[in-house]
């Protein structure tokens, strides 16, 4: 849930429209020659197409029943066009079709040689500024629901290797067991087959849903969860508006009861520019679907879209010593920190704080070990805040799977769980570098009262 302190600025919405008419609508990068275009209820089939050859685009896909991303044909500008579509009654807004960005920090060096056991290489299960995963695994066992047991999650990312394709292209990850999976999409390639060819979304699965005392690489939080593959980005990590937004539908109406976004847009874009991914978020959370989203990574003093949408849990990266990550984005709306890896920022009074002593540990997981998705193992390099959103997916997957707040608990109730049994890091209470502090998987499983 969002503190108070969030406001809305009116005046961005105008500054927006204005540029876009100008031809230079933000440094933000979208679909070349792509709009969203929404029609107001009840534009016939027939107004449409006189609406698009008056504009000068062409239908390419369909987000729902009334938008769809459109094409600017000729040499007609993006901005030219937007402004045709905007000045029809009958259009209730159109827009870049904005690129978003798989948050993963990726720096170049080497990272850790592999695991010395599960505990030693997890940090972030298990040290000191880890979530404390064998309290939570507890919790959820002796609540009869080990591993979160059934609760589905959605993955919206570069896919998962959930399978084995049957021309042998890709294979199931060897630590995620096949029965863990539920029916996904392929959004990107348009069709029911969400194999990853980057690995970030296997890793993020992973963290999710690893299997565990298998004797096979390292451990996930909620074991037993389901897992929902929905691939949104393609095999570089981006994905646009418009199939993110039909993603976040697809879980909803699937049954998903937790959506993890391990992406970004680019901070300067404004809820205005991205109209069809915050009304998917609305509908989601009124169908109550827990939304948990990336902070973002470029150290920026406000948080990136889609975590910094109402009902949205936006996350913050930690380090080791239970530092702020240097990359990780901070400001209002920032809900939850959680263990993402890397070095730590440089913050005055914090004594958890030593940039200038090492670089940090990398976050593991079983994923590709380079660009071949039939390889795997455990590779060094992973740290960002998108691996702090799944550690706080999957706890929210052992409170489901407790039945901790009820058989049916609203999305705001896990939230606010969540919430007050953070770890309180900074400043005491909210803060905008921690929000409400470092998650605590024990504490948010642990027996109410």
């Amino acid at each position: 849930m969002k503190p108070p302190l969030r406001t809305v600025l009116a005046t961005a919405v105008a500054l927006v429209i204005a540029s876009l008419t100008a031809g230079s609508a933000t440094a933000a990068s979208h679909v070349p020659r792509e709009l969203v275009v929404k029609y107001r209820a009840g534009t016939t089939g027939t107004e449409r197409d006189q609406i698009r050859r008056e504009a000068g685009v062409r239908s390419v896909r369909f987000v729902d029943a009334t938008t769809q991303a459109v094409e600017v044909l000729g040499n007609e500008t993006i901005g030219d066009a937007a402004t045709k579509l905007r000045a029809d009654p009958r259009v209730e807004h159109a827009v870049p079709n904005y690129v978003a960005n798989a948050t993963a920090f990726l720096p170049n060096d080497p990272g850790k040689g592999g695991p010395g056991g599960w505990a030693s290489l997890q940090w972030n299960f298990t040290g000191p500024f880890g979530v404390d995963a064998p309290d939570a695994w507890q919790n959820a066992i002796n609540a009869g629901a080990p591993g979160g047991a059934g609760t589905i999650v959605a993955v919206l990312d570069t896919g998962v290797a959930y399978r084995d394709s049957p021309d042998g292209q890709f294979v199931r990850a060897p630590d995620l067991d096949r029965n863990r999976f539920v029916s996904g999409h392929d959004f990107v390639r348009r069709n029911s087959y969400p194999y990853d060819r980057n690995g970030h979304g296997t890793f993020v699965a992973g963290l999710i849903a690893q299997t565990t005392n298998n004797g096979i690489g390292v451990t996930g939080l909620a074991y037993k969860a389901r897992i929902m593959p929905v691939r949104v980005l393609d095999a570089e990590g981006k994905g646009d508006v418009a199939t993110i937004a039909r993603g976040i539908r697809f879980a909803t109406r699937h049954h998903a009861k937790i959506v993890n976004m391990s992406f970004e847009f680019d901070i300067g874009l404004t809820a205005a520019q991205i109209p069809d991914v915050i009304s998917a978020l609305r509908a989601a959370n009124r169908a109550g679907v827990v939304l948990v989203a990336a902070a973002g990574n470029t150290e920026d003093t406000q948080i990136a879209y889609p975590g910094r949408a109402k009902h949205t849990i936006a996350v913050g990266a930690t380090t080791g010593h239970g530092c702020l990550a240097e990359y990780s984005n901070t400001g209002p709306g920032l809900d939850l920190v959680a263990p993402g890896g890397g070095a730590d920022a440089a913050i005055d009074g914090d004594p958890n704080c030593h940039p200038l002593d090492d670089p940090g540990r990398d976050i593991y997981q079983y994923t590709f070990t380079g660009s071949n998705p039939r390889r795997f193992g455990l590779p060094g390099g992973y740290e960002g805040t998108s691996m702090a959103v799944p550690h706080v997916s999957a706890t929210a997957a052992l409170i489901i799977g407790e039945k901790l707040l009820g058989p049916h608990p609203s999305a705001d109730a896990i939230a606010a769980r969540l919430e007050q049994t953070a770890r309180d890091l900074g400043k005491p209470g909210y803060d905008t570098l921690y929000g409400y502090g470092l998650l605590n998987a024990a504490a948010a499983t642990a027996p109410l009262g």
